[in-house]
Formats: C-alpha cells, structure tokens, sequence
C-alpha cells in the first residue's frame, strides 16, 4: 500500500477504524485485482479507479471477500442498497456501478457473470411513491381494538395483533390452523407461507399475540382455522375482517389528518416502521435494518420496503 495513503478513500463510513485492522489483507488483496488491472493498458479515469476502490473496502468489510472475481449480483444489489442509504444519487450509483462492470469485463475467469442494472432488482432511481404514509395511530388502532372487544370478536383481536405486531398478511395468518398456533406457541415464533410459497420465520414479540393464540386455541377443534368457522370460505372470513375495519372510518380515522384513509395492510406498514425504528435505536445500521425487515415482510426485492418505511425514511431514524 502506498505510504500515506488511507484504507478508506470514500468514507469512513463504510468501514470503521477498529474494522480496518481486521481487514487490511482482504482489502489490499481487492484492491490489487483493481490496480493491476489499472495499470496495465486497461486504463480507466480516475472516476472509475475510485469508485472501484470503494466497492473493493465495502466486499471486504461487509462479505469478507478476498477476490474480485467472486463477484456477484446479490453484492451488486447489496451495495446500491448501501449507496442508497448513503444518500447518494441515482447518477452517481449508475456511475459506481458502470466501474464496476468496466472492471469486471476486464477478468481473466470471473466467477459469475454481472447482471445489468435493469436485471438486479432495485430501483436505481430512487421511488418515492409519493412518500404516503399508510401507518397508523395508536389512537386509531386502539380505538378498532376496542370496538373488537366491545363485540366479542377475539378472532377479529388476533388478526389486528398479527397484523400490527408481526407484520403478516391477511391471507397469512387466516389459513392458519391448530397446528401451526401450536407450533407457534411452543416456538415463540410464526412459519409463515407467503406468495410464491416462500416460508419465513417472525419472532412473537409481543405477549398480546400469545395471549390470544391460546385463548382461540382453547375454543378451535384440532386440525380446524383459528380465524375461519365451520362452513364460512376463508376468502368470505377476510371480507368480513376488511369490512369491519371500513364499517366506520369516521369513528376510527384520525380526525386531525384530512381524507384521512385506513386500510387492513396499513398495519403491515405500521409493523415495519415500528421494527426499523426499533433496530436502527438499538444500534443496527439503517442497511441492515432494512434487510432484516425486508426479510420479516417477506418481500422478495428489497427495494419495495420503501413503501413500508415513508414515514421513517429520509429522516433521523434512516440515519441521514
């Protein structure tokens, strides 16, 4: 390494100064693919060189990656997702990336083949979706908990609990039978079946949840759906539970907010606001946070929990 020179050109950010002694040798080893290449008659501007610095500390700091021709799409996915959270811009990503590739094409035998930028996933153009923010109050969610209690409907309880302190989707949870609320209970945890049938494991965090699984278990026939009764359809048991939500917005919805509008799946975006704001003050970096309740909501492309997350981003909790 050239004397004087630091290990972290682009940010300190991106690896700490106690990281830094645990990684030089990868580090240097990343950032010698890139030199040589540099050097020879595979010249690049220093735009490129730079940029291709920065992603070499990011894979030895984040993947522990040793050789550039390990290379693959979920590092290039991965990163966009850190440059985003960096705040940096679509152009500025677009020009990382182009680096990237320019050194990539250069290997001898790469490993894996890049995708393009319109093949990895995440939009590089940062979507705002009009920033709304589908969470809800307190207020509002205390008052539905009420009118649930008021009409006895523990069924219609367990769902808002799910949904609000797990973060499941409607069709989620009302498939489930005795069985898998066993399970839960003995597991302190939900396997959940999402779309595409992919299964993922949310923690109960909440005893609220506990409180009512066993309560429903008590009054539900082995084998049979907690949420559905005997001879009613599933798909008729969650018109009935949406329903019940819309019956009386005006009693419901946050009177100080105009056109104010809850719906069911608010509560999915109200659970992964919560659970981010709840990592990032626990210490987790915003990328991280992301990811983990990315992978709770069961989204397939990370970059869609930015719809969950309007009211959190951009603002002290995303860390900028």
């Amino acid at each position: 390494m050239v004397a004087g020179e630091t290990l972290l050109p682009h940010s300190a950010s991106v690896m700490s100064s106690t990281r830094r002694t645990e990684t030089p040798a990868r580090y240097i080893s990343m950032r010698a693919s890139s030199t040589l290449l540099s050097r020879r008659r595979y010249r690049t501007k220093d735009r490129y060189y730079e940029a291709t610095k920065r992603f070499c500390a990011y894979l030895a700091t984040y993947y522990h990656l040793q050789k550039l021709e390990n290379v693959s799409g979920k590092h290039l996915v991965s990163y966009v997702l850190y440059l985003q959270e960096q705040g940096k811009s679509a152009s500025i990503i677009k020009t990382d990336l182009s680096a990237i590739h320019f050194f990539h094409d250069k290997m001898s035998h790469p490993r894996y083949a890049l995708p393009g930028n319109g093949e990895l996933g995440v939009a590089l153009e940062r979507r705002r979706f009009g920033q709304q923010d589908r969470t809800w109050t307190n207020s509002e969610f205390g008052k539905l908990i009420g009118q649930a209690m008021a009409e006895e409907r523990e069924d219609y309880i367990l769902s808002l609990y799910l949904a609000r302190y797990a973060g499941l989707r409607i069709h989620e949870y009302f498939r489930m039978d005795t069985a898998a609320a066993e399970r839960a209970l003995r597991e302190n945890a939900l396997t959940v079946k999402g779309k595409s049938g992919k299964v993922r494991i949310v923690p109960i965090e909440d005893d609220r949840i506990t409180m009512m699984l066993k309560r429903l278990l008590d009054k539900t026939e082995r084998g049979h759906k907690l949420l559905v009764p005997d001879g009613i359809s599933t798909d008729r048991a969650i018109n009935g539970m949406q329903q019940f939500i819309l019956r009386d917005p005006d009693a419901i919805c946050d009177p100080t907010a105009p056109d104010r509008r809850i719906t069911f799946h608010g509560l999915r975006h109200t659970y992964a606001a919560e659970k981010y704001t709840s990592l990032i003050n626990g210490g987790m970096t915003p990328l991280d946070a992301h990811f983990t309740v990315s992978r709770l909501l069961g989204h397939e492309r990370p970059d869609v929990t930015d719809i969950y997350l309007a009211s959190v981003k951009g603002g002290a909790a995303h860390g900028e």
